[in-house]
């Protein structure tokens, strides 16, 4: 299994290879091939250089496998058989590499697999395990992404609104809303969103990496056992990991000073508030109101909204939170289960049980089913005499 020192390094080797003329599969394989070989001889004799010794032995595999190709002979190669000389580049590489595995023509899906295969350093069996697909339809994926960005050029301006996508992407796999967290996957997203937070100082990138330390404090808590979901409000808030919440915190608030806000930025600020509170009803509703105010003005996401009307109904009352639903799509998901949730605050315990149930119906996952449905069960109780 390949060391997080050792993965670290795995993005800036293969920009420094495209750099010099390599193709994107060819040197992404190289470098794995240069990783085993890696595993085999540092125990016993460490590199003083681990990036220099990567980048030499990635390009001997790389020319290797160029001369060995039986395809080629006859044509002239794109590449300098020899490297170019002078230090060995960094950041420009490894932000260049985060770029193209985000590129806008990859399918989310494949750009996701491709940013945690050349950038995260997975294997392919380590993303089929997380993503629960057999590895070899993992393989295909990623084999398939590669085909689709061969020959693109390096050198024309990335699309960060691409790349913060893709990472997000792969953060919400891992912590997703089927009640279980893959934690290396939610933790690979983290590590990556770090590296690239130190490549670019745009608070955007900042407000991402807050937002994911913010939610990923709660990962204790989320679940109980045999996988039950648990809700903000029932949470153990005393096992919250209270020094990435302040790590999120500190990296939200320099991200606000430099007034750009944009929507990971504002969805942060929400988290912060309620990792701040001491339980729900001490929570800051009205400022969270004014946070998705915000974020409607940016994104005018359906989903922005839905969660909104959760937030008006605790600062201004579950009519009001009725009221502000009503703008909601009727189809989309989750809608059911919030007008459950306010009309039973508002009182109407009958209305309340049978959207639970009608919410139970349309989950998209067993836990929040299985929690849907003792919802019902709850409220349905309190209906008899």
């Amino acid at each position: 299994m390949i060391t997080d020192g050792l993965r670290e390094l795995v993005p800036a080797v293969i920009g420094v290879l495209v750099r010099r003329g390599a193709d994107f599969a060819s040197a992404e394989d190289a470098v794995q091939e240069a990783l085993i070989r890696a595993l085999e001889t540092w125990p016993d004799d460490p590199p003083r250089d681990p990036k220099a010794w990567l980048v030499a032995a990635s390009w001997r595999k790389f020319l290797d496998a160029v001369r060995s190709d039986s395809s080629r002979q006859g044509r002239e190669l794109a590449v300098d058989l020899e490297p170019p000389a002078g230090p060995v580049a960094g950041a420009d590489d490894t932000l260049r590499l985060y770029f193209l595995c985000a590129h806008p023509t990859l399918p989310p899906a494949s750009a996701v697999a491709l940013t945690l295969r050349a950038v995260g350093g997975l294997t392919t069996r380590q993303i089929a395990t997380a993503y629960l697909v057999p590895e070899a339809t993992m393989a295909q994926r990623i084999s398939r992404a590669k085909k689709r960005i061969e020959g693109l050029a390096l050198d024309r301006p990335g699309d960060l609104g691409t790349v913060l996508r893709v990472l997000y992407l792969v953060f919400n796999e891992g912590y997703g809303a089927d009640g279980t967290e893959h934690t290396d996957l939610a933790g690979e997203a983290i590590r990556i969103a770090r590296q690239l937070a130190a490549l670019t100082d745009d608070p955007e990138v900042a407000g991402l990496l807050a937002l994911m330390l913010l939610h990923h404090a709660r990962r204790a808590t989320r679940t109980g056992p045999g996988g039950r979901l648990i809700p903000l409000a029932e949470q153990d808030r005393s096992r919250w990991d209270t020094g990435m919440i302040a790590e999120g915190v500190a990296i939200l608030q320099a991200a606000l000073a430099r007034d750009r806000l944009g929507d990971y930025q504002a969805q942060a600020a929400i988290a912060a508030l309620h990792a701040d509170a001491p339980s729900t009803a001490e929570t800051d509703w009205v400022q969270i109101v004014e946070w998705y105010d915000e974020l409607l003005a940016l994104t005018d996401s359906p989903v922005v909204r839905l969660n909104r009307a959760v937030a008006v109904g605790e600062a201004d009352g579950a009519r009001a939170g009725l009221a502000a639903l009503a703008d909601v799509d009727p189809g989309l998901p989750r809608r059911a289960a919030v007008a459950a949730h306010l009309h039973e605050r508002a009182g109407d315990l009958a209305r309340a049980a049978e959207l639970y149930a009608e919410a139970s119906r349309t989950a998209t996952s067993v836990p929040e089913r299985d929690h849907l449905t003792r919802e019902t069960a709850r409220v349905r109780q309190l209906l008899r005499p």
